[in-house]
């Protein structure tokens, strides 16, 4: 006989008994069930019907806890990957350039420098800041003016929102995953959605590449203030592997205004 992993029974060499998979135990287990049932026909049909009904719970209860103990290790490996990349992240400067449109023209540009500080949390300061809207005279002027300042420090207020959905620490991510549900798309990309984020009401819909475990894009909706914003947030990676934001579009239908945001000119701080 051929030789196996098994042992010697009545001098021949047996083969290793292989280990059934749940697949093949559910089998056996219904076959059992059912080759039981018709060897008794004087059974009553609600006995039977109530067996069955008590084995096919206890078949989706083990499935139910089969799929939330995938999607926990799920949840941890992204997490991990994305805490790991985070930390890499910390390491470098950039900046974004933000370009606010009403009615589909271009009214302000913004650019904003960013960093990480020592807790680790995200800094920005606007470094510069432009309109196209040309300044009437005198007090008509200055209520113009006011009104400019006021959409740019909206804007800003919505760019800081979209921050906080971009930039999530590792306690935020498992928080995050311990609400979502997680599917897969044909091209293997894990989707994870959940609700009540940050705020009652806002959702986030996160896409991640199941060869990094890192965030291809997310989609965002929240509240500023009581005002809907919606959202869209790319990421893309350097010859390095780290992965970060690249570009950010925002929609703000209660001021009629849409946000281009694109992220730039990243460096590495010199020790």
């Amino acid at each position: 006989m051929e030789k196996q992993s098994g042992g010697k029974e009545n001098g021949y060499i047996t083969k290793a008994k292989p280990q059934p998979d749940f697949y093949h135990t559910c089998t056996d287990i219904i076959r059992l069930h059912f080759k039981f049932l018709y060897q008794k026909p004087l059974i009553k049909i609600n006995v039977i019907m109530k067996k069955t009904k008590l084995l096919i719970l206890l078949l989706l209860g083990f499935l139910t806890t089969q799929a939330q103990l995938n999607t926990e290790e799920l949840s941890l490996t992204i997490s991990k990957a994305e805490d790991a990349n985070l930390q890499k992240l910390k390491s470098y400067l950039w900046k974004r350039k933000s370009e606010a449109y009403m009615d589909g023209q271009l009214k302000a540009t913004t650019w904003t420098e960013f960093s990480f500080d020592a807790t680790g949390k995200v800094q920005a300061k606007v470094i510069d800041a432009e309109t196209s809207v040309k300044q009437k005279p005198g007090l008509r002027g200055n209520a113009q003016k006011s009104a400019i300042e006021a959409k740019m420090d909206y804007v800003e207020k919505a760019l800081g929102l979209s921050v906080q959905y971009a930039y999530m620490t590792k306690g935020q991510l498992l928080d995050f995953f311990s609400k979502a549900t997680v599917s897969k798309k044909d091209d293997g990309t894990l989707v994870a959605v959940a609700d009540n984020v940050y705020v009652q009401g806002d959702k986030l819909t996160v896409h991640v590449d199941p060869k990094t475990n890192l965030f291809k894009y997310k989609e965002f909706k929240s509240l500023l203030g009581k005002d809907p914003i919606d959202g869209v947030i790319n990421y893309e990676s350097f010859s390095s592997g780290v992965s970060h934001v690249s570009a950010t579009v925002m929609n703000m239908p209660a001021q009629k205004m849409k946000i281009n945001a694109t992220n730039q000119d990243y460096s590495q701080r010199v020790n």
